[in-house]
């Protein structure tokens, strides 16, 4: 099979946003405003916080703010000080933080940084555990999720031949991105018909 026939392909998979339950866009940001703009994502791993923090991005821009952006993650644990220094010194009030993977900094760093970001007029962040800011809400997934997102990717076709989605759910411990990179290999290992045989 060629990828770009696979529907569980990275830009397919992209294309799924994160699904908000019983809240709007409107109703996260009226909630960042009452905490003045500053406030925390929270979930674990491939429970779509990257994904909200990307969807909220018009919505800020929507208010008059440059969004800026700040990223860490398992393999880039720290920023070099000459670049963080140079970063929070061209804040002003017209800057929106967005912080991607903020729980990688250590204790220390990150009160600096909270502390020198202010002058910015928001902070966005996503961290694994509460604590860091307020929270905006939480990220979380389940067995369900997974299946209608796998549903939706198929796009009609059967998920008869697939393993169960709860499993791949259990056995990536409910980090959705995980499930979808399984899940494109299994797809490309099925046994496929080539639509130039058929009616031969």
């Amino acid at each position: 099979m060629k990828a770009r026939n696979n529907p569980f392909r990275t830009d397919r998979v992209l294309e799924v946003r994160y699904r908000l339950r019983g809240v709007s866009l409107t109703d996260l940001l009226n909630r960042l405003q009452r905490l003045s703009y500053r406030a925390a994502i929270v979930g674990p791993n491939g429970s779509g916080k990257t994904t909200l923090l990307e969807d909220l991005e018009p919505e800020i821009c929507a208010l008059g703010f440059r969004v800026k952006h700040l990223r860490l993650d398992d393999q880039k644990r720290n920023f070099p000080n000459a670049f963080i220094k140079m970063f929070l010194a061209e804040l002003s009030a017209q800057d929106f933080i967005f912080f991607d993977g903020a729980e990688q900094m250590s204790a220390l760093k990150w009160h600096a940084f909270k502390a020198k970001s202010r002058k910015a007029g928001g902070l966005l962040i996503t961290s694994h555990a509460k604590g860091m800011l307020p929270t905006l809400t939480v990220c979380s997934t389940s067995p369900e999720l997974l299946e209608e997102i796998v549903s939706d990717l198929l796009n009609g076709e059967s998920l008869m031949s697939l393993p169960s989605t709860t499993k791949l759910f259990r056995k990536h411990d409910g980090n959705l991105r995980g499930a979808l990179r399984e899940m494109y290999d299994i797809y490309a290992a099925k046994p496929h018909i080539n639509p130039s045989a058929v009616g031969d």
